[in-house]
């Protein structure tokens, strides 16, 4: 014989509360037909260990989980609002008992409400305050880093330009001997360029960060770090000031977009000056590798040494030859990234404009 289960009730403005008094409830069976919710259930309830099953006339869609004490059944008001009782029979089925443990009056049911949107606004507001420190504290970091950045760059290129004008051709000779220390501590000051490129710290291309930062790396510790004879050299020069004459447009507009403000004319230059300063600058590097080679050759610096039986040590040399076809390579792929990057900038410029 199948037996009617205890159902505690409660309700909200958008839900009704049921409770079915079973324990280890099993075979569940919960569905609307129309107005009437079924339920049937087999579990140890006020009879004892027997099937149950109830029908509750409602007009709303139905989900329920199942624990080891009772069954919990949400029904889902399809109009918000209060309801005088739990079902369409004016006169409430026997089995059916108010849930004091969850019951509130309207009065009360709408001040949980409002306390649940002022805890959902306070955590809302939480968030947003702890992702704007977050954003604050990275864009401040930036903001740092590109100043330092450009002040280096900006004293290099202020020197060898004053020097070139107070000391003429002969201050063309001295450039290493004059700037390479903050030329050092700007590169190596680089390497956090490529990991804020990795780590997506800021939206730009990791493989043209990285080839432009070990190019330039290898250039100056390699090049011109290792051979005294590259200190006194004129392409020196002309690779330190075009790094810097780069560099002296690009970080301002790095430091303006830590704070989301721009300058119309330095947006133009630093999108407009690496076409001819680029090419010249690995056009000198370049010409930096050529005239390292015949020192190499000549100080066996950097050899790999072979054993006798395969003959004479291999000469750093014969990488110089491959970095200088590497080097053609990582100018396409530059020249591409940053042409891509001109297009999309001015053409999202133009789209605002109209």
């Amino acid at each position: 014989m199948t037996l009617t289960p205890l159902v505690y009730w409660a309700q909200r403005h958008e839900e009704i509360y049921l409770r079915v008094e079973l324990t280890d409830a099993q075979n569940i069976n919960v569905h609307v037909h129309g107005k009437v919710l079924h339920f049937r259930a087999q579990g140890h309830g006020a009879k004892g260990q027997n099937e149950y099953e109830f029908n509750l006339e409602f007009l709303l869609p139905v989900t329920f989980r199942s624990t080891q004490r009772q069954v919990n059944i949400t029904v889902w008001k399809e109009e918000r609002g209060w309801w005088e009782r739990p079902s369409a029979q004016e006169r409430k089925p026997v089995y059916l008992a108010p849930d004091f443990d969850r019951w509130l009056d309207e009065s009360d049911a709408e001040m949980e409400i409002q306390e649940k949107e002022i805890k959902r606004n306070k955590l809302r507001a939480s968030r947003h305050k702890e992702v704007s420190g977050f954003l604050t504290l990275k864009n401040g970091l930036l903001f740092v880093y590109n100043l330092v950045q450009f002040l280096g760059f900006s004293w290099i290129f202020a020197n060898l330009t004053v020097r070139l004008f107070i000391f003429g051709q002969d201050s063309l000779y001295n450039t290493f001997h004059t700037v390479s220390d903050v030329m050092f501590f700007c590169q190596i000051l680089a390497a956090v360029e490529v990991l804020n490129a990795a780590f997506g710290v800021v939206r730009t291309g990791v493989i043209p960060t990285l080839i432009q930062v070990v190019g330039r790396n290898f250039i100056l510790f390699i090049i011109f770090g290792s051979l005294e004879e590259m200190h006194n050299q004129l392409v020196v020069f002309f690779v330190f000031y075009l790094w810097s004459a780069i560099e002296i447009f690009r970080y301002p507009f790095y430091m303006l977009g830590c704070f989301n403000a721009e300058w119309k004319i330095l947006t133009w230059l630093r999108y407009t000056v690496w076409i001819p300063l680029y090419p010249l600058g690995v056009i000198a590097e370049a010409v930096a590798v050529i005239q390292s080679i015949s020192i190499f050759d000549k100080t066996k610096l950097f050899s790999i040494p072979l054993p006798k039986a395969f003959g004479p040590a291999v000469s750093f040399s014969y990488f110089l030859y491959v970095y200088l076809i590497l080097m053609c390579l990582g100018l396409f792929l530059n020249l591409s990234h940053l042409y891509v990057q001109r297009k999309r900038r001015f053409g999202t410029m133009k789209r605002k404009a109209n």
